[in-house]
């Protein structure tokens, strides 16, 4: 049997190979990483900005300072789970909401019982940008002329307080009948039906019916629908002027917030006292007195 033994020269010809390619190399090799920051701005760009595509979000760093591939900016928002913009949803609910709030009037209805068992319907709008309630009236037959009627007021209200509206939103009940909705059509207010089982797709209107409930209706008996009248109208002005609003950043829906730090703090009951409502009452000036 033979056996191969190298001679000296390729053994040592082996070890300088074998430490050529073994020493450690000075950084990494392939393009630098892109900083954490960088890459939460691209992401922050795709996802606020449904059309920008890699191109254009490249053009936007440009601008501000950032020199980066095409490629770098897709490989970033792919690793973040970023879809490609013809992939990205542009039309969402949310989307149009928040572009629109300002125009929009949301519509709903609910009911209340008496402590008759009588079943009276309250119809009440809510506009999406200011929160300020309209409530229109409450009735034991919302039939067509009612709610019909009630439309027209409203929209004789919005042009002379000069609150045009572009959209009004309802959900599918068929007390909203197509009178109902033309009154708002011949206007020029389009009209948007919210999808069958989805309350959440008007979810301002119906966070108010929740409030209204917890706050006042839950704690009252409501004999009839003229003591109803009463109590909602009341209601629906401690809301829009007094309230503290915290989608409004604390703020009323109509009348601001007022922040006066000195005189006398008064307490006025609302409701026969089921609201505690606090205010400051102007400080007195004892120069007026002489």
């Amino acid at each position: 049997m033979l056996i191969f033994r190298p001679d000296p020269v390729l053994r040592w010809h082996r070890l300088l190979v074998r430490r050529k390619w073994t020493f450690r190399r000075k950084g990494n090799p392939g393009r630098p990483k892109i900083p954490p920051e960088l890459e939460a701005l691209i992401v922050r760009l795709a996802k606020e900005n449904q059309r920008l595509g890699y191109e254009k979000i490249q053009g936007e760093l440009l601008k501000i300072g950032y020199r980066l591939s095409v490629s770098s900016v897709r490989n970033t928002l792919k690793r973040h789970g970023v879809t490609p913009v013809s992939q990205r949803s542009t039309g969402s609910w949310r989307t149009f909401l928040g572009h629109y709030k300002v125009r929009i009037l949301a519509s709903e209805i609910f009911t209340v019982e008496t402590i008759w068992l009588k079943t009276i319907y309250v119809l009440f709008f809510i506009e999406l940008g200011t929160r300020k309630i309209h409530v229109s009236g409450c009735t034991t037959n919302p039939d067509t002329t009612w709610i019909t009627q009630q439309a027209r007021q409203l929209v004789w209200e919005l042009k002379e307080n000069d609150r045009e509206k572009a959209y009004l939103i309802h959900d599918n009940d068929t007390k909203f009948t197509s009178s109902f909705d033309n009154v708002f059509s011949s206007e020029g207010i389009d009209i948007v039906h919210t999808p069958y089982q989805a309350p959440k797709a008007n979810g301002i209107a119906e966070r108010w019916v929740r409030s209204i409930r917890e706050e006042c209706l839950d704690k009252i008996l409501v004999l009839n629908d003229n003591h109803l009248h009463r109590v909602l109208k009341e209601y629906a002005q401690y809301y829009n002027h007094d309230r503290p609003h915290q989608g409004l950043g604390q703020h009323f829906p109509v009348s601001g917030l007022s922040r006066r730090k000195d005189g006398p703090i008064q307490r006025r009951d609302v409701l026969g006292g089921v609201i505690h409502d606090y205010y400051r009452l102007p400080p007195i000036d004892e120069n007026a007195y002489g």
